[in-house]
């Protein structure tokens, strides 16, 4: 490796830094990149990736710190390093392109440009030399480089193409909106899923919480009791198979084979959000304890693991260690003998499906490795009962089975830690701190949701400007979409869980600069960069649910709640409208929109405005233990009285008393106050 740092060194994130020794002469995304590139008359080459990505390692490993690549990218190109993580924006422009391409994409993300940041190549991994059927850097670099010296206008109109393309893909597609949507994205996703594993495609497997916690609410709805089977097998064998860290808790990233046996080892912190926020509505659902401890063992790694001392959440762990991927978490069985005495052994080989052999499967070879990943075939009760155990007596030796595997496992060389803060994905995290807190009456959740919302808004809110990225005591890159919007969801569910006003309106004020920074008042909808982005060659604007749900959709799912909590009919308008902006899209595939089709299940079925009055804390607690998607929660007290009124007109008749009333209200037209907790909440389910 090249002892001389490349312009990378100054950077903050990790995953910059990870390539500030390579011998290609890198450039973060700035203006000097782009001069240089039109002053020297060279194409850019532009390689995105994440730190924990597995195959942006191996395209490390392989190319960037290999001499010949590095001498024909210096020599021949401008070369620009980007954390997808940290510029989405950026990510978000080029991936369409790939996409538009390829009809695929991935990370690392490569693409070869005019130096006034127009495509004309697309691609995901190369490996440094051609193989049967994909073409290797060094070759790709080489015809690149002739090519523009020869053919440089074919190469600038091919890119003016493909803006074009972009900017009129970006407009979306626009269509009205009706009930039957709803029941399309229900039928879309029974069409997908397997009925064996669980899942909504057979190989890969992606996570994708957002279509569970739909099904959760098509079954509250419609009692459709497929919904909820489908919702159910899909948590339930995420949650035994090797996707889940049983010896440390929390998801890795994906399963790459059906069963959910063998993961991409990699953790992030809006998949522990999301399967969080789902597994807590599913335990809401069915009280079934299972869900509720797979929640609180994912809340537990994160808070051991992924908290910074400043009480907010790091973006992600690596899959690899040591330059292997998944031997962090994987064993064989020597390392288990070396851990567990004879008994303990034989209770892991035949819970966890261990193997002398190994189970694990090295993925690009399909060849054993002679490790292990701990994975389980059926929940502990079926277990207990086919070992002809007692659960509970099952349920302690496997509890310290796993501390001494975890105390081991400490001792291992650790994955690399991204520890740069983003908001959009401190948003998520807080928003499930603060569901769970609601779901299972834990307050010290709700304050761990309270903490990390309190340092975002006193840190990284400034002037008007809530900012993206947090490391190393600065704050950096203006907020993008998700940035308000998934911050907004969170501080919405800090408000439901604790009557706090302050919270409420930080998301009003979030939501209110939303609307003026992003939203596109020519074809609705909002935009991911903001109206002053100056470095984007276009705005992109995304409707599309992928990991974690889009910007736009999260965006009108808050607006629809401000509106059943305020009463205000500005953010009804701005939801429908949205709405309305990406109708084509949701119609055309309704389940790759399950969260607009969430948002659709506010607008067209029964919801309720609750208004609890007076000291209402305890009522409050037993409220939100239930399954009520489409109510709303407004708090009056004696305290908050005066700014409360003033912000929601609704209420303005109604007193606070030393009791709790309940007002359970429709379209904000409100029953009489009980005090019988009972009756208020079929009226919220009527």
């Amino acid at each position: 490796m090249n002892k001389k740092p490349n312009r990378l060194i100054n950077e903050k994130s990790p995953y910059l830094l990870q390539h500030a020794y390579n011998p290609v002469d890198w450039y973060p995304w700035c203006y000097e990149a782009f001069e240089k590139a039109k002053k020297e008359d060279k194409p850019i080459f532009l390689s995105i990736g994440y730190s924990s990505c597995h195959w942006c390692h191996v395209m490390e490993k392989e190319s960037f710190e290999d001499e010949e690549v590095a001498k024909i990218l210096n020599e021949n190109f401008v070369s620009i390093k980007v954390d997808r993580e940290e510029r989405p924006d950026i990510d978000s422009i080029y991936m369409n392109v790939c996409l538009m391409f390829n009809g695929s994409g991935g990370w690392p993300l490569t693409i070869i440009m005019t130096p006034d940041k127009k495509p004309f190549f697309a691609g995901t991994y190369f490996p440094k030399y051609s193989r049967p059927g994909r073409i290797g850097l060094v070759d790709l670099l080489t015809s690149v480089a002739e090519y523009w010296k020869n053919n440089k206008e074919d190469l600038i109109q091919r890119a003016e193409k493909v803006i074009e393309y972009l900017k009129n893909d970006f407009k979306g597609k626009s269509d009205e909106i009706s009930k039957d949507i709803i029941d399309a994205c229900y039928l879309d996703l029974k069409s997908r899923f397997d009925k064996e594993y669980g899942g909504f495609s057979i190989k890969p497997k992606f996570p994708t919480p957002h279509n569970i916690m739909f099904l959760l609410r098509y079954y509250y709805h419609t009692k459709e009791i497929e919904a909820l089977k489908m919702a159910e097998k899909t948590l339930i064998n995420m949650r035994l198979g090797g996707m889940y860290d049983h010896v440390g808790f929390g998801f890795h990233r994906y399963s790459t084979d059906r069963e959910w046996l063998l993961p991409h080892f990699e953790k992030m912190l809006y998949d522990q959000a999301m399967l969080t926020m789902a597994c807590t509505e599913a335990y809401q659902l069915t009280k079934n304890n299972f869900y509720k401890k797979a929640a609180q063992e994912t809340i537990a790694y994160v808070l051991r693991d992924m908290t910074s001392k400043e009480s907010v959440f790091y973006s992600s762990e690596d899959a690899d260690s040591e330059g292997e991927e998944g031997k962090f978490y994987t064993w064989t069985i020597d390392e288990l003998k070396e851990v567990l005495n004879d008994e303990e052994l034989s209770l892991v080989i035949k819970v966890f499906n261990v193997k002398e052999e190994g189970n694990y499967f090295e993925e690009a070879t399909g060849h054993l490795t002679g490790r292990n990943i701990l994975y389980l075939k059926k929940p502990i009760r079926e277990l207990a009962n086919d070992l002809n155990m007692n659960q509970n007596q099952l349920e302690t030796k496997l509890e310290e089975i796993r501390k001494k595997l975890f105390d081991a496992r400490e001792k291992r060389v650790h994955p690399q830690k991204d520890d740069k803060v983003l908001t959009d994905w401190n948003g998520l995290m807080i928003s499930a701190l603060a569901k769970a807190g609601k779901g299972f009456e834990d307050k010290d959740f709700i304050e761990k949701a309270k903490t990390a919302a309190d340092f975002i808004l006193n840190t990284m809110f400034k002037n008007d400007i809530l900012y993206h990225l947090y490391k190393d005591g600065e704050v950096k890159v203006e907020g993008l979409l998700d940035d308000y919007a998934f911050f907004s969801w969170g501080l919405i569910e800090i408000y439901e869980a604790t009557g706090d006003i302050k919270y409420l309106k930080s998301a009003l004020k979030l939501t209110d600069l939303m609307i003026e920074k992003f939203y596109d008042f020519e074809s609705g909808g909002f935009f991911l960069s903001p109206k002053n982005s100056k470095d984007v060659i276009v705005r992109p604007k995304e409707a599309f649910d992928g990991a974690i749900p889009s910007g736009n959709s999260v965006s009108a799912y808050n607006l629809y709640r401000l509106y059943l909590i305020s009463g205000n009919e500005k953010y009804y308008n701005f939801a429908i409208e949205t709405l309305k902006a990406f109708g084509g899209e949701i119609k055309r595939l309704p389940s790759y929109h399950s969260m607009f089709n969430i948002v659709l299940m506010l607008v067209f079925y029964p919801t309720s405005e609750v208004v609890l009055a007076g000291n209402c804390e305890k009522v409050l607690d037993k409220i939100n233990t239930e399954f009520i998607p489409n109510k709303a929660i407004v708090f009056l007290n004696r305290e908050n009285e005066k700014h409360i009124k003033e912000l929601i007109p609704y209420i303005s008749n109604m007193v606070p008393f030393d009791e709790c009333d309940i007002y359970v209200c429709k379209n904000f037209s409100c029953n009489l106050p009980t005090k019988d907790l009972e009756y208020a909440l079929n009226l919220m389910k009527d």
